[in-house]
């Protein structure tokens, strides 16, 4: 095996997704830099790979650190295997870094292709696929995650996130308000043995994930459409009225568009005068 940086793919829940070339770097590398030692240890034990392979954490809280050691060690001949806990190294990971600096140094990188949650979600989710843009996980704090969703707003392509359980409908609320009732689909647990899809409009995923979900989450939003410019108020508040007051309509929708609780308050009073 060439000496040099190996970036090895790793399963994100089914162990036949990770390759015999895969496997075979883990088990010849000198040294494996891992997200969690702990995890990878795991995984290699699962798959039945013997490695006498020294074990170094990297990642995003001590990658500056810890990237000079990877590049003296490089330098000094050793083989590197550089994993995340599952998928793709350098998909939101630190990883990039550790490989500029590689590329700079006449070090030799290998790509060892595998498992990745980004492309088999955008499979799933019946969404065109000629153009996407992949975001990766958005800022955890309202105001920042507004920001960054309207600095893509015009993307003409697929938008393409990770996400946290715990804040998915936060999130699919903000892109509702941002981005306009767009298309959209959210995929669970890739791979795994609860691998599940949604899809459907914003509004209506935000209506399906009333209650927190487990496990990881991909969520992708389709292109701006013509009519996608503005958020179809009409729609959103004639649904809410089907079954709830002018009042409570209203409050409703409000909260899930960010619109003014009297704008959208007048908007239910003239859809229920017209009725």
């Amino acid at each position: 095996m060439e000496k040099g940086l190996y970036l090895v793919s790793t399963p994100i829940g089914n162990l036949d997704d990770m390759t015999d070339r895969g496997q075979k770097v883990l088990s010849q590398a000198s040294i494996i830099a891992c997200e969690d030692t702990r995890t990878t240890h795991k995984l290699l034990s699962l798959l039945g790979i013997s490695s006498q392979a020294k074990m170094l954490a990297y990642h995003e809280y001590n990658a500056d650190k810890m990237r000079p050691t990877l590049i003296s060690l490089l330098q000094k001949g050793e083989t590197i295997a550089l994993v995340s806990d599952a998928g793709t190294p350098l998909v939101s990971d630190p990883g990039y870094r550790l490989v500029r600096d590689c590329l700079d140094k006449g070090i030799s990188v290998f790509p060892i292709p595998g498992a990745n949650a980004l492309l088999p979600a955008l499979q799933l989710s019946g969404l065109p696929s000629d153009r996407f843009f992949f975001m990766g996980f958005l800022a955890s704090k309202k105001n920042a995650r507004q920001k960054e969703l309207k600095d893509i707003s015009t993307v003409p392509g697929t938008l393409i996130f990770y996400e946290s359980p715990h804040r998915l409908k936060d999130t699919l609320t903000d892109m509702l308000t941002i981005l306009g009732n767009r298309q959209a689909a959210v995929v669970r647990e890739i791979t795994k043995k609860f691998e599940e899809t949604k899809r459907g409009s914003l509004y209506d995923l935000i209506a399906e994930f009333e209650q927190e979900p487990k496990g990881e989450i991909v969520i992708l939003v389709d292109r701006p459409q013509q009519t996608q410019g503005e958020i179809n108020l009409n729609d959103m508040l004639q649904k809410a009225l089907s079954t709830q007051t002018v009042k409570d309509a209203a409050a409703q929708v409000a909260k899930q568009t960010g619109l003014s609780k009297k704008q959208v308050y007048q908007k239910a009073l003239e859809l229920k005068y017209d009725e």
